[in-house]
């Protein structure tokens, strides 16, 4: 479950604006979630091989070429279910644990 819940978020971060790992990985850590580099970046990886995430590359001033992230209209797409799914599953919680 953590992992669908970390994807989600990841997707939600880079549809907001172009992504770089590092700060995926600062925002992620901003809200709490302790998450690391060896299971964000196979993870981001992955996500581009199933196609819901493009990159380019940009120069850094300060070090190598960095990858920036963006969403597919797939990735969208998931981003959109997955969006759907977790209003369902909030609704149910507070279902259950009002009563």
């Amino acid at each position: 479950m953590r992992k669908g819940l970390l994807e989600y978020c990841i997707l939600s971060i880079i549809s907001k604006e172009e992504s770089y790992a590092s700060d995926i990985l600062d925002t992620l850590k901003n809200a709490e979630l302790l998450v690391v580099e060896g299971t964000v970046y196979p993870l981001l990886t992955r996500m581009k091989n199933e196609g819901l995430l493009s990159y380019r590359w940009q120069e850094s001033t300060g070090g190598p070429p960095r990858k920036y992230y963006t969403l597919t209209e797939e990735g969208e797409h998931l981003l959109s279910q997955l969006n759907e799914e977790w209003q369902a599953i909030c609704q149910a919680i507070y279902q259950i644990t009002q009563k």
